[in-house]
């Protein structure tokens, strides 16, 4: 009983300082992002609260919100649906922050393409 207990402390204490350590990448985000016609500047507005992620993604075709954000330690992911003429794009990101910087690849829904790129911290 008493194993079972001191084990169970020493997860908890685990998974706090695992929570504490992640990065907080609420803010803006900006970028060039490739696409199919070039590269396109992208803002990506973030809010972080624990591990979840909101936000949107900005750019030439509108503003998109972000779903099914994730905060991980440094690692990020979150998807962005897009709507044109009717059709729906599931656009998937995932990268890692260091910094100011945060390095990320974007797959569309049902390709295994990825597409890399960078954003910076916007001031």
């Amino acid at each position: 009983m008493k194993m079972n207990r001191l084990f169970a402390t020493a997860a908890i204490t685990a998974l706090f300082a695992t929570i504490a350590m992640a990065a907080d990448i609420s803010g803006k985000w900006v970028g060039q992002v490739p696409g199919r016609n070039g590269t396109t500047e992208n803002t990506f507005t973030l809010k972080q609260a624990g591990d979840q992620l909101t936000g949107t993604m900005t750019n030439q075709a509108g503003e998109f919100p972000i779903k099914e954000g994730k905060v991980t330690g440094d690692d990020v992911s979150f998807k962005v649906t897009l709507e044109f003429n009717g059709n729906s794009i599931g656009l998937m990101f995932s990268g890692k922050v260091s910094g100011d910087e945060l390095k990320m690849k974007r797959t569309r829904e049902g390709s295994d393409q990825a597409q890399e790129f960078s954003l910076k911290k916007a001031s």
